[in-house]
């Protein structure tokens, strides 16, 4: 099995005028894991999964998905072959019923899994006769759900896939994500829901203002990151405490709140240095570290 990543961008980046929606992104995903694609509204993930597709040019840079050049036409028709995509907006054909649009997107791919489609189709609850045009938002997208899983596709990129689940939808989502990764699929998925995110990904990386952030394994995360809770008699000058993983200080009278992505024991030791009558060392979820790697400084 090749060790190539599934995507692979270098200084890709996308202009609208003199608005940046993506600045020379380097992005690596590796192949059989889940990663998540995480940031706010407008810091450029849809773009950039458009760009992967080959639905819109980049301005500049260059990427490869599954071996094959973004840019190149031949290259990127062939690649689609073996990826699944879940827009976020779910476009489908409204005027067909669900049993028609299934039957219809069988017919591209010969390796189409009966099995899961029928599976789906029960778990999902789908009215077969019912038009697309008239289902719901949480029906549409578990339609477009159902036609990228019963595909066999080396990659599945999603964008926003739980977007109009309910609680139970949500649920059999996260499962088939765990399910296909386990049969070898890699699943590259946009969010803004971290606490799915946090349950079901290998990696996260976090996109701000068209550009990466953060890019680590969510064990990685979690083993290093911490929330450093200090109260001193008299704080001494934050410059103290400038050093190698405090991501952010905060400091309010004789309390100091660090944020560190590393380095925790000697944190903690120069506190003890500079006589803190109180070290409290606390763990912290990704829904902080998201918060934190988004925030204005």
């Amino acid at each position: 099995m090749t060790n190539e990543p599934a995507i692979f961008t270098h200084a890709l980046a996308k202009s609208y005028g003199s608005a940046e929606a993506v600045r020379r992104l380097n992005l690596s995903v590796g192949r059989n894991r889940i990663t998540a694609f995480l940031g706010r509204n407008g810091a450029g993930k849809s773009t950039t999964i458009k760009m992967l597709l080959g639905l819109i040019r980049p301005s500049s840079g260059e990427g490869t998905v599954l071996g094959k050049r973004i840019a190149d036409p031949e290259e990127n028709r062939e690649m689609r072959r073996r990826v699944a995509f879940v827009a976020e907006d779910k476009p489908l054909y409204g005027y067909m019923t669900v049993e028609q649009i299934i039957r219809f997107a069988r017919s591209f791919y010969p390796d189409w899994r009966i099995d899961v489609e029928r599976t789906l189709l029960r778990d999902y609850d789908l009215p077969a006769h019912r038009k697309v045009a008239t289902l719901s938002k949480g029906m549409r997208t578990k339609l477009a759900l159902l036609l990228a899983f019963a595909r066999r596709p080396e990659l599945l990129i999603l964008d926003e896939p739980s977007e109009g689940l309910d609680p139970v939808g949500i649920e059999s989502l996260l499962q088939t994500l765990v399910s296909q990764s386990a049969d070898g699929v890699t699943v590259f998925f946009s969010s803004h829901q971290i606490a799915e995110v946090e349950r079901v990904a290998d990696h996260v990386c976090i996109l701000e203002q068209g550009c990466l952030r953060l890019d680590a394994s969510l064990d990685s995360l979690r083993e290093l990151y911490r929330r450093i809770d200090l109260v001193f008699a008299f704080p001494p000058p934050e410059r103290e405490f400038q050093i190698s993983g405090v991501e952010r200080i905060r400091t309010k009278g004789r309390q100091m709140s660090l944020f560190v992505s590393g380095n925790a024991e000697a944190v903690t030791e120069r506190a003890h240095n500079l006589n803190a009558s109180s070290v409290e060392v606390a763990p912290v979820g990704l829904r902080e570290i998201f918060l934190e790697t988004v925030k204005e400084n």
